[in-house]
């Protein structure tokens, strides 16, 4: 059951077909949930399914390329084929995404290279990824028999760069290795985003959320012959820090909708069911006005909700289809079980900075190294050294900071600094001793740009004066924090103590494995782990107020969850049944 275009029209197996889509990334959901969430926009009406390939997930070292378990992408689309859905497929090696570099590695930041260009460098990593990719992608694609109907060439490349080399080269690189069904492109509607996005020969596709008949005349002009697909249809948004929880009004998403199928389009939902930033995998945004991680929630106030709710965008999309294709979708399954809401008081303490010898050895060298430098992707880096103090004080100056960091003078907590308050200074008096001061600067790693030109940047710090004199010789240490093993070796203490983050272990007893959202009242920023999954962050300057704890992650029993607070540990932990993502604000500009 192929997919061809033809004289402006879709065809499915010869015949027409408008494709009613919708996003799912299988990165971004416990695998044991795969099924359940495909079915719930199954029931949406839906006769396709679209999905991202993140390759930052799939090879987070250089040279291991990992499809199994959580990664197991043949799974996903085999499981969304047997359930009746096509499958669109965007493989990068750019996904955008709000996830974390776009979906590039982190270590290609080691080298001297031009992301998203036709440099060699930067090539021969992009060629490698598709030997791996293509490999999965292409026997499962509808020439072959499988669900694949569409493979896209980069992803909204209009947007960022203009070299038409790098583009043909994705394309070919792809026709190579064995794809053979229908190719596109995706980019804004407008002239600039469809010029230096497209390749000829290539079918255009447009990303918007309102508008839809000028955005449509748009993509027209650049390709009259068609046929017009929205490659995403923004139904909703995702949420930054400090930010509020971002929707979108049903019934005028549905409105557009049905004026996109009304007007012959096709379209695909971004996103049909959101999913959640798990671990450390968020990106963030970096516009001029500051930096903007995502946070761990990917709800995305989807038609699926993240715990799989059907949410009223939901019934207004499945109308909305139903009426005009006059097909009844099957129904949904049963809402999942929740807990019960409780409550936990923590069991046990420990201080992070006395247990850095379970991560990697630190390295010695002049200047601060970045994170990058530290052959890590995500987590903390520890830095620490010395300086001696003029007798008239000085200002200690962060240079580089990406993205929070927290100082420790002489053992004494002096306070943490953010990337978006400008330039950390923080001012220095001698010791009266005078004995060099001691130093340790703890930097976490909020998530990577995803968008735009400010990707690229590597994260830790960059360098640390004194005035206008750099301090030298640091210990640099990468604090992998989402890696699994290292919290089965914390030697825990009935009290907090020390200073620096903190370590907090509860237990909570639950009969069995269902979806339950986690809360800490009182507590300032840090991270989650539910016996022994990292399920994100949180931070007390919201919106997220809630972490999704899926189901799969239960156990019957006694179920441990150990909480990394970077700023004041609170009293209590506790365990709702209903998610809190924040104070809602409607968006009113889709695009």
């Amino acid at each position: 059951m192929t997919i061809t275009v033809d004289e402006g029209v879709f065809l499915r197996d010869g015949r027409p077909h408008q494709i009613i889509s919708g996003a799912v990334h299988y990165f971004r959901i416990p695998p044991a949930l795969w099924e359940d969430r495909l079915r719930r926009v199954r029931a949406l009406g839906l006769n396709t399914v679209e999905t991202y390939v993140a390759w930052n997930y799939h090879e987070r070292t250089p040279g291991r390329v990992d499809f199994t378990g959580p990664r197991d992408l043949t799974r996903f689309i085999t499981l969304a084929g047997d359930l009746g859905l096509d499958v669109i497929v965007r493989p990068g090696p750019y996904i955008c995404a709000e996830w974390d570099f776009g979906g590039l590695p982190a270590w290609l930041m080691r080298e001297r290279l031009t992301l998203r260009t036709s440099d060699p460098a930067y090539l021969a990593h992009v060629d490698a990824w598709l030997d791996a990719v293509i490999a999965v992608v292409a026997p499962l694609q509808a020439t072959r028999g499988g669900p694949v109907v569409g493979v896209q060439v980069e992803n909204e490349y209009g947007s960022y760069g203009s070299d038409p080399a790098y583009l043909e080269h994705v394309r070919a690189g792809l026709l190579a290795r064995g794809v053979d069904t229908w190719l596109f492109t995706s980019d804004g509607p407008g002239p600039d985003w469809l010029i230096n996005g497209t390749l000829p020969g290539v079918h255009a596709t447009a990303n918007f959320g309102s508008r839809p008949v000028e955005a449509l005349d748009e993509l027209r002009s650049f390709q009259p012959g068609g046929p017009d697909m929205v490659m995403e249809f923004w139904n909703g948004w995702f949420d930054h820090w400090r930010e509020p929880h971002h929707v979108r009004d049903a019934g005028d998403a549905a409105r557009v909708l049905a004026d996109l199928l009304r007007l012959g389009a096709s379209v695909n939902f971004y996103m049909a069911h959101g999913g959640t930033n798990h671990g450390l995998w968020n990106g963030a945004n970096h516009p001029e006005e500051g930096f903007q991680p995502t946070v761990t929630s990917y709800d995305y106030d989807a038609p699926v909700g993240e715990a799989g709710e059907l949410t009223p965008k939901f019934e207004a999309f499945r109308a909305a289809i139903a009426a005009h294709t006059g097909v009844r979708p099957p129904a949904p399954p049963a809402p999942l079980p929740r807990h019960a809401p409780a409550s936990a008081a923590p069991l046990a303490w420990a201080s992070l900075l006395d247990h850095v010898d379970l991560f990697d050895a630190p390295r010695t060298a002049p200047a601060p190294l970045s994170l990058e430098d530290l052959g890590a992707d995500h987590g903390l880096v520890l830095y620490r050294g010395s300086t001696v103090i003029p007798p008239d004080g000085r200002e200690l100056i962060l240079d580089g900071l990406a993205d929070r960091a927290q100082v420790i003078v002489d053992g004494v907590d002096a306070g943490t600094f953010d990337r978006t308050d400008g330039t950390p200074r923080l001012p220095m008096t001698p010791r009266t001793d005078g004995a060099r001061t001691e130093l340790t600067i703890l930097v976490e790693n909020q998530g990577r740009t995803n968008f735009g030109p400010r990707m690229g940047e590597r994260k830790g710090l960059a360098a640390v004066r004194l005035a206008d004199r750099f301090v030298h010789g640091w210990e640099s240490r990468a604090l992998r924090i989402d890696l699994p093993g290292w919290l089965e070796r914390i030697a825990w203490a009935p009290d907090a103590a020390g200073v620096g983050p903190t370590l907090a272990r509860f237990s909570l007893e639950v009969d069995g494995p269902a979806d339950g959202f986690l809360a800490l009242p009182g507590w300032g920023k840090g991270f989650v782990w539910l016996n022994g999954t990292l399920l994100g962050r949180y931070w007390d300057l919201g919106p997220q107020v809630t972490l999704y704890a899926a189901a799969p992650l239960w156990k019957a029993g006694a179920n441990e969850i150990v909480v990394l607070e970077l700023l004041a540990p609170g009293a209590i932990l506790e365990l709702r049944d209903e998610p809190d993502l924040g104070p809602l604000q409607e968006t009113a500009h889709w695009g």
